[in-house]
């Protein structure tokens, strides 16, 4: 499998990260183990997580994701054939969170041990604060970045605005500089990237790891009424996609999966790694049957005819 190279770091990935939120949520530990084997058994090497996931699940406290991933690469002792970006910055309860120096410094000794390694690759910061100035967060990952705790950093859920000032900033300091974004951005959801952040990113040589890949499901094709939003617990917010973009959205990616033998989820993907701003959009499944859908996209080139369609009826 070709690996890309994740803005200007050292740091070459498979075309689809895995989107740890599912971990401790959806599937269990003994599930976890068995997609992460059959996701790195296929090729792929990249692993997306925060420190919050998945504090939202009754009975959660945080950290749930970070520990499976960090209790399964302990098991398979092959911490240095994976790629590992987690967050830092949501709220964890009891005050903990934001981006302030000495937050960050404990957050992180919190994550590397929940992870059970002595580094992270790629530390993003989670969303804004705006109560720290963005100087002495980024002084905190430069000395995170000589300590060797911390490997790069990115950014998530910044606006285009203060994702701008941080990067003059760095060069203004001579400190770390963000070298990936995580942004929301989809087939259905494209205006927002396309506009704001997508020439920003380009301009500054930022890999792009978005989210949401296949718009919390919908893109999967599995939802195509309002009775089908029972099918899985994120149905609840399908009613978004259900209108005629949406439909003629889904229309396209049945006619494009159909020439490839592939699905709609794997056609969806492989859109987003066909976009040259695209370096890794972030995905997650629940068992290995759907893990076959990223080694379709990833072993699929859309043609230019392909991309037009699908381009055309996802125009706003």
């Amino acid at each position: 499998m070709v690996k890309r190279k994740l803005g200007n770091s050292d740091l070459f990935v498979s075309p689809i990260t895995f989107g740890g939120n599912v971990f401790g949520w959806t599937i269990d530990e003994a599930q976890s183990f068995e997609i992460l084997d059959g996701f790195v058994e296929a090729g792929f090497n990249f692993i997306d997580t925060a420190d919050v996931y998945s504090r939202w699940k009754p009975g959660n406290q945080g950290g749930e994701s970070e520990s499976i991933i960090g209790n399964w690469m302990a098991s398979r002792n092959n911490r240095q054939q994976v790629i590992i970006a987690t967050k830092v910055g949501s709220d964890m309860g009891d005050g903990k969170k934001g981006l302030s120096k000495s937050y960050i410094t404990q957050a992180v000794e919190d994550s590397l041990k929940r992870l059970k390694t002595d580094y992270i690759d790629l530390y993003f910061s989670h969303y804004e604060d705006p109560e720290t100035p963005i100087l002495e967060t980024l002084e905190a990952y430069d000395s995170l970045i000589r300590a060797g705790k911390v490997r790069w950093i990115g950014a998530s859920n910044y606006s285009a605005a203060a994702l701008l000032a941080a990067l003059e900033t760095s060069k203004q300091h001579s400190l770390a500089k963000y070298q990936v974004f995580q942004p929301e951005y989809n087939l259905y959801n494209r205006e927002q990237y396309e506009t704001q952040y997508e020439q920003l990113c380009v301009e500054h040589q930022l890999g792009v790891t978005n989210y949401y890949a296949l718009a919390s499901g919908f893109l999967t094709g599995k939802y195509r009424s309002d009775a089908d939003s029972t099918k899985s617990q994120r149905g609840g917010g399908m009613k978004n996609y259900l209108n005629d973009r949406g439909f003629r959205i889904l229309q396209a990616l049945d006619q494009v999966a159909e020439q490839y033998n592939a699905t709609p989820a794997s056609i969806a993907l492989a859109w987003l790694i066909a976009r040259p701003s695209v370096t890794a959009p972030i995905a997650s499944v629940t068992s290995l049957e759907q893990l076959k859908d990223f080694n379709k996209a990833a072993s699929i080139s859309l043609q230019t005819e392909d991309i037009a369609m699908l381009d055309e009826a996802s125009n706003l």
